[in-house]
């Protein structure tokens, strides 16, 4: 009879484990997930502005997933060290991408990677974005966007902007609006945008595509001008600073966005309940107050889901990558 007893357990185990199988359950997936701590690829500098957001807002994906969300700084060429590493990593929800128009678009048409930044990778959720804004010396004589296009035409290759460095946004979203307005002017990399922003105190370049955080506290010091941003709304930060659609340039739209991904194969299930924990994360207002302290715009909830990410992802490299590879552009 124990026999017969013995021999019911193993064909039922047998069983499970081929129900398991049919419907692609392993046994590490059987377990509720996450069932241990998670690790976010971060591929920039600890206590810079982009590695904040990854913390902020995997402090508030914390309470939903209740696990630990691990930060690992991988830093170098741009971040596709960081993103190739997430690339190679497991399918089982337990290693986040986390990354955005740099690293997961713009890289694309700079390097030769050894990854695919879209088929090697699922989308889970957009996190925040932090548009561009033009600034320019405060003895430029222009007082407006429409005054300043209508100076550079008349001065093409007089004015000098000034960018982080070769191959970064400043300098493509700079090729984007010569290309817009009809403009031209001279771009002079420096090793890091507070040397450029030094130079441009200083009068000794005239202008900058740069980001809010970093020049909004000098435009409020009346140290420098802001012309426009470079976003479809004005900023919840500088509600006072007009979109370049309102001056004249539409559809002239530069922003770093921040995005969370998952290597290729991760199981929905997994990615629906990172998606979650993002969207509640979202949804706290300290959170958002952390967010907004640092000057992030934060997406609608529409545009935080899993198919907005694909689609905003695919439209941005779409839009940037002609750019880049028709001016040139090379990173160093």
């Amino acid at each position: 009879m124990r026999t017969i007893e013995r021999l019911d357990h193993v064909l039922g185990a047998c069983l499970i484990v081929a129900i398991a199988g049919l419907f692609g359950v392993g046994p590490a997936m059987a377990q509720v997930y996450p069932s241990r701590p998670i690790t976010m690829i971060v591929p920039f500098p600890a206590g810079g502005p982009s590695d904040t957001v990854a913390r902020i807002v995997a402090d508030g994906m914390r309470a939903s997933l209740k696990q630990s969300i691990v930060i690992e700084n991988v830093v170098g060429a741009s971040g596709s060290i960081a993103v190739g590493r997430a690339a190679r990593a497991a399918a089982d929800g337990y290693t986040l991408s986390y990354g955005g128009l740099g690293p997961h678009v713009l890289n694309g048409a700079l390097f030769a990677l050894h990854y695919d930044p879209v088929n090697d990778f699922e989308p889970v959720a957009l996190l925040a974005d932090m548009p561009m804004l033009i600034a320019a010396k405060n003895t430029m004589p222009a007082t407006n966007l429409k005054e300043l296009i209508a100076w550079l035409r008349a001065n093409p290759d007089k004015a000098m902007s000034g960018t982080p460095g070769a191959g970064t946004l400043s300098e493509i979203a700079g090729v984007f609006f010569q290309n817009s307005t009809g403009t031209r002017f001279r771009f002079v990399p420096y090793r890091g945008v507070g040397f450029a922003i030094q130079d441009l105190l200083a009068g000794r370049i005239d202008m900058m595509f740069d980001f809010v955080a970093n020049s909004l506290p000098q435009v409020r010091a009346r140290t420098i001008k802001a012309y426009a941003v470079l976003a479809k709304r004005r900023l919840r930060a500088a509600p006072d600073i007009p979109t370049a659609d309102e001056e004249g340039v539409p559809g002239l739209y530069a922003s770093s966005w921040q995005a969370l991904w998952v290597p290729k194969g991760t199981p929905k299930s997994a990615i629906d309940r990172l998606d979650g924990a993002v969207v509640d994360a979202l949804s706290d207002p300290a959170v958002r107050k952390r967010l907004t302290d640092i000057t992030q715009e934060i997406p609608p909830r529409e545009q935080q889901t899993p198919e907005a990410l694909a689609k905003l992802q695919k439209a941005e490299i779409e839009k940037w990558w002609p750019i880049i590879k028709t001016a040139g552009i090379t990173a160093e």
